[in-house]
């Protein structure tokens, strides 16, 4: 035989018999009882998380922080997305905050469209209020936009539907950026 050939020949006898001696133990080992918990995870069918500042000239201290899941069972239906997202706005030690409890979530590729509704603010007539949020996840460059862009509060917004917002027009600061969407994959 040539050496090249004995080669082959060592190589595949090795092969043969590390398979079998790790059959042989693996059936001689216990047999584990497996549960739901071990069954691998299905992947989620959407999501928004994460927080970051926004960029302001002026120094305006303006926080985003969303926490956003629509389920893999729950892939066909985009409004049976739950969790939290909070945001607030403060310049010279006034502004406000707002929690919003998540009623809508929207992703393709990088960008994420999620609404709730305010459940707890400092803002008069925000509690009640939908409101919406676009994330363009960019890595350290992540841009952002509201629901409010055109009125300036989000308290002086009248009936706006569920996953509806701006282009994500606002710059994150720099070093703060850290959304995550994971994009949306429906059946189609």
């Amino acid at each position: 035989m040539k050496r090249r050939t004995k080669i082959v020949v060592l190589g595949s006898a090795l092969l043969l018999t590390a398979g079998a001696a790790s059959a042989a133990t693996a059936s001689d080992a216990p047999r584990e009882r497996t549960t739901a918990s071990d069954a691998p995870r299905q992947r989620e069918a959407a999501a928004l998380t994460g927080t970051a500042r926004l960029y302001r000239s002026a120094g305006d201290d303006i926080t985003f922080s969303f926490d956003a899941h629509l389920a893999a069972e729950d892939k066909a239906d985009p409004s049976k997305a739950v969790g939290t997202f909070e945001f607030s706005h403060y310049l010279n030690g006034e502004g406000a905050r707002a929690e919003v409890k998540v009623d809508c979530l929207l992703t393709g590729g990088k960008v994420a469209v999620v609404s709730g509704v305010v459940t707890d603010s400092d803002l008069p007539g925000a509690k009640g209020k939908r409101v919406g949020v676009t994330v363009h996840d960019l890595g350290r460059h992540d841009r952002l936009g509201y629901s409010w862009a055109s009125t300036g509060s989000p308290v002086d917004t009248k009936e706006l539907p569920k996953c509806v917002s701006s282009a994500p027009f606002e710059k994150v600061a720099k070093g703060t950026g850290d959304f995550t969407v994971v994009p949306w994959q429906p059946e189609l």
